[in-house]
């Protein structure tokens, strides 16, 4: 089965306009909960006065995209306490669901000095009508004594037994053109309750050739009979791309059939990245990001249907 190339861009959703202290700037890896109807939660990253990501949240009617809701004026999830994984920032990055209790997997930030940066993953829970806490004040998947750099955007299947996660995991820092520039790629892990991981150093999208440095913010999805996943991926600029596989650990790269790509002129004439594809009423939809790595806001996708 081939994905039918054709997503129609339904315009710009959000951008941060400065009015909220917590969202100064950025609104960056976008995640869809539904609420009801055609209600939905998007969850996104923003940056405050110092800089540091923090996520917020917004409602959006899915049938009316360029009316949003409300943005809520408290964030959900703020960067955690000194010397943390996570004091420079708490980006989500997935959220689910498995048994009435909601699973917000999100990146923790920590400034470097040899490296810019340090990432890794944590994880806030929280039944419906609760608010997120912290599952742990650590994150759950960090780097190992055979990932020992850094760990970070990752996209959770949950399961009776078995769970699957798709995550960026970092193979080293570089020096580029007098700048440190980070090498990653998109790795598989297993777990039976979706807090303890058993990663096996598989990799999941490899790069296409070496002037590619980055792949991350898998977004996968499973129709009955092949999996299917979404990411970004970059040697100058990001562009999205897509890879199909019939158990979701090996898979094929199909770049070419992704559909969607810079659109000249506009807030994503640059680059296109961090998608977040979902279903609703039996269409697909794609959130996802433009210029300067959601500096520019998220817009909103959806499928047509191949002939």
């Amino acid at each position: 089965m081939r994905q039918p190339a054709g997503w129609k861009k339904l315009g710009l959703i959000y951008c941060p306009t400065g009015t909220l202290d917590w969202a100064c700037s950025h609104a960056a890896v976008p995640v869809a909960e539904h609420v009801e109807g055609d209600l939905f939660r998007i969850y996104f990253s923003a940056r405050d006065g110092q800089n540091r990501s923090v996520t917020g949240v917004l409602s959006l009617d899915i049938t009316r995209p360029q009316e949003t809701v409300r943005v809520e004026r408290e964030p959900i999830l703020q960067p955690g306490e000194r010397g943390a994984f996570d004091d420079s920032g708490a980006m989500a990055t997935w959220l689910t669901q498995f048994r009435g209790q909601r699973y917000l997997y999100y990146i923790g930030w920590n400034l470097g000095v040899t490296v810019p940066f340090r990432n890794s993953v944590g994880l806030a829970l929280a039944r419906e009508g609760e608010s997120f806490h912290r599952y742990s004040p650590g994150p759950i998947v960090d780097r190992t004594p055979f990932e020992p750099h850094f760990t970070a955007s990752c996209c959770v299947f949950p399961g009776e037994g078995r769970w699957r996660m798709w995550y960026l995991s970092c193979t080293g820092w570089l020096e580029r053109d007098g700048r440190i520039e980070h090498k990653y790629h998109i790795k598989y892990a297993e777990s039976t309750d979706g807090i303890t991981w058993n990663r096996t150093g598989h990799v999941a999208i490899d790069f296409a050739n070496e002037s590619e440095y980055a792949i991350s913010r898998p977004s996968v999805l499973f129709d009955g009979t092949v999996w299917k996943m979404w990411y970004s991926y970059r040697g100058d600029r990001y562009r999205i791309g897509y890879a199909e596989s019939s158990d979701g650990v090996h898979w094929q790269r199909m770049d070419h059939l992704a559909g969607i790509a810079t659109s000249p002129g506009e807030w994503d004439s640059e680059m296109i990245e961090y998608p977040f594809v979902f279903l609703h009423a039996g269409e697909q939809y794609m959130l996802y990001n433009g210029n300067g790595y959601g500096k520019t806001g998220f817009g909103l996708a959806k499928l047509e249907r191949g002939a």
